[in-house]
């Protein structure tokens, strides 16, 4: 007789798998766009040299799913310094296409972490060429250019600072002390290429460089309007919006208290400490499962 229990558990495994399939390509879609599987193959399997080896930490903090809370933290940090705030709201879309830019930038750490040496060199230089052409004024009248190695330094810093504070915090394996200094040195070696004078090397120089900023730094009226639309107003339908919502209250538990203050985002210890927390890593697994090819059996 066949073994009804089996086949039910071979069934509710085919459900969950369905589901996991539709899943993560859906959050595959969103991160690396319509193109995305053929860059994809472009990226992992065009033979040649990397910039970085399998070993290598970035591998590991790029490829986590904490790379979704990292990447919205980033972008709130980052708002804080007015010249880059405004070559942002003048230049990026970020509002009338904010797909794109994620997309565009979720492809240019791809490249830059797992492409060929050849395929990283021209992502470089394509992002370079348009830093090159985006130049403005702020409301206040203060000039800026998006090429400025020094305005570069800033944007890299709160990078790198966001992803290792994510990684760190919700990453499947997070590394130790000298993993994460490995990581920070990882990310020099893309800044550099990017125009970056000195990036910091070690998790150390990475605090201290963000130091050195702070007295740069202010929440504008646009940094403001952009932390309301990225966390309040996400261009989402309504049914992923409490999916978004977890990852952003765990993207702001990630911001210095300084940046939190100064962008109005208080902090409540208690609800973070037992809800927002442990939902981010509620979501990170989830994602982390989703978008990891089930195993055949």
């Amino acid at each position: 007789m066949p073994d009804t229990g089996q086949q039910d558990r071979r069934a509710e495994a085919a459900v969950l798998t369905g589901v996991r399939e539709q899943l993560g390509q859906a959050l595959f879609r969103r991160v690396a766009g319509p193109g995305g599987p053929a860059t994809r193959a472009r990226i992992h399997d065009t033979p040649g040299p990397r910039w970085f080896g399998p070993d290598r930490p970035i591998r590991a903090v790029h490829g986590d799913a904490s790379m979704f809370i990292g990447g919205l933290a980033a972008l709130l940090l980052q708002s804080l310094h007015p010249l880059a705030m405004a070559a942002v709201a003048g230049h990026s879309g970020f509002r009338g296409d904010p797909w794109g830019r994620l997309q565009r930038t979720s492809t240019f750490l791809a490249v830059t972490t797992y492409g060929t040496a050849a395929d990283a060199q021209r992502a470089v230089d394509h992002v370079r060429a348009i830093h090159e052409r985006i130049r403005g004024t702020t409301a206040g009248g203060v000039p800026y250019h998006a090429a400025d190695p020094h305005l570069l330094g800033w944007v890299h810093a709160a990078e790198t600072d966001s992803f290792l504070r994510a990684h760190e915090r919700y990453g499947a394996r997070p590394l130790d002390a000298g993993g994460y200094d490995a990581y920070v040195a990882d990310t020099a070696r893309v800044a550099e290429a990017l125009g970056v004078a000195d990036p910091p090397r070690d998790r150390g120089e990475l605090a201290e460089r963000l130091s050195a900023y702070r007295p740069e730094l202010r929440a504008t009226p646009e940094a403001r309007a952009a932390a309301r639309f990225l966390l309040f107003q996400p261009p989402l339908p309504l049914a992923v919006r409490p999916f978004y919502g977890g990852l952003a209250a765990n993207a702001v538990t990630l911001l210095p208290p300084w940046a939190r203050g100064m962008l109005w985002l208080p902090r409540v210890p208690v609800v973070e400490d037992l809800a927002v927390r442990p939902t981010g890593r509620a979501l990170t697994r989830t994602i982390r499962w989703a978008m990891t090819p089930a195993r055949e059996v």
